[in-house]
């Protein structure tokens, strides 16, 4: 089993910045993916962004267009955290975010092709 656990969120102004982390512990995969979602009230959970790691180094990573520019996915292999740092926030970027890993590396931005899920951290961005 792996476990992972959000933190970051808060309340931010528009056009401010916020790092959430995704600290995961349990059974860890030499390879694998770890992505991040977002789901907004009375909306499907979405595909943030993703990244593939093999051996300290990350190969590849992923982000929806929504975010392309804005979001950068980076990891800290010591302390078995992933981040996502989140700049130019606008109000609809107002969600909650998931972190998600996969055991199996691959850059899917499917929400069921991930096997475990942290609990999530609240965004709110104002306007």
């Amino acid at each position: 089993q792996v476990q992972l656990v959000e933190s970051g969120g808060g309340l931010v102004q528009a056009g401010g910045s916020l790092r959430l982390s995704c600290a995961a512990s349990g059974r860890t995969f030499s390879r694998n993916s770890l992505g991040w979602f977002r789901q907004a009230p009375g909306k499907e959970r979405e595909f943030v962004a993703t990244h593939i790691w093999y051996g300290g180094i990350t190969y590849d990573a992923h982000y929806a267009d929504s975010v392309k520019g804005r979001f950068t996915i980076s990891r800290d292999n010591s302390k078995n955290t992933v981040y996502l740092q989140m700049n130019s926030l606008s109000p609809e970027d107002t969600a909650v975010y998931y972190c998600a890993a996969r055991r199996v590396a691959a850059l899917t931005s499917r929400p069921s092709d991930y096997d475990y899920w942290g609990q999530g951290t609240q965004v709110t961005v104002s306007s």
